[in-house]
């Protein structure tokens, strides 16, 4: 395994954390804030950009 593939593994780990709302035992709650709704909306917006550069890198 190369350095990509650990980095694109730690990630998606941490992508599937923030959409569901894992935490840590004795941590402050954050899944139901504002700041989650905003985390995860950025992450969309994240996903989107990428995917839009993906396809345009594969068309050339």
């Amino acid at each position: 395994m190369n350095w990509l593939v650990l980095l694109t593994l730690a990630v998606i780990i941490a992508a599937v954390a923030a959409i569901t709302g894992i935490k840590a035992k004795g941590t402050r709650p954050v899944a139901h804030t504002s700041m989650m709704g905003m985390a995860r909306f950025f992450l969309v917006v994240l996903a989107l950009i990428l995917a839009y550069f993906a396809f345009r890198a594969r068309t050339r």
